[in-house]
């Protein structure tokens, strides 16, 4: 079986792969390289590889900027927000969270933050994020309250929180 095989049959919903899953795999990062320089791999990211047939998705710069900072990285904030369509956000920023330090830089308008999870993280859309009631209680410093009570009624009609949840986001935002 080729490489490529092996590395097309362990790519993630979003058609990536990490030089970390392709060692598990045993594929080096010598082989990694020869493959996006052959076109059977495009580098996205430091580390970070997507096969150059898999459809584009709205979420795949998301996907690409939390699996870019690392194990254990999440989307945060104003970013779930964006994410799930909840309310209007500023499309040039994306904000992870990543427990361990990032020092290399994961892309344009990338911001990581260095942080553990608060609470539980969900996927949405195949993107580790955090919760979205956390995520709109941490995007209201750049959302605003307005706004911040939109998503939180968005959220509620798309199934991402509870009514409790609810409850407490519109107490916290009065």
């Amino acid at each position: 079986m080729a490489i490529v095989d092996d590395i097309y049959g362990n790519v993630d919903d979003f058609g990536l792969i990490t030089s970390a899953e392709a060692r598990e795999l045993g594929v080096s990062n010598k082989e990694l390289v020869q493959q996006a320089r052959r076109g059977k791999l495009v580098r996205v990211a430091r580390g970070v590889y997507r096969m150059p047939v898999w459809p584009y998705q709205e979420a795949a710069p998301y996907a690409i900027a939390v699996r870019a900072a690392g194990e254990g990285a999440y989307l945060y904030g104003e970013s779930v927000v964006a994410l799930l369509g909840l309310a209007p956000t500023d499309p040039t920023r994306i904000w992870v969270a990543s427990p361990n330090r990032v020092r290399r830089s994961i892309g344009d308008g990338v911001t990581v933050l260095g942080m553990q999870p608060a609470g539980p993280t969900d996927f949405y859309e195949g993107v580790r994020c955090q919760r979205a009631s956390d995520a709109i209680r941490a995007a209201v410093p750049r959302i605003g309250f307005e706004r911040a009570r939109e998503a939180a009624g968005a959220a509620l009609r798309g199934g991402f929180i509870t009514e409790a949840e609810h409850e407490a986001l519109e107490g916290e935002l009065r």
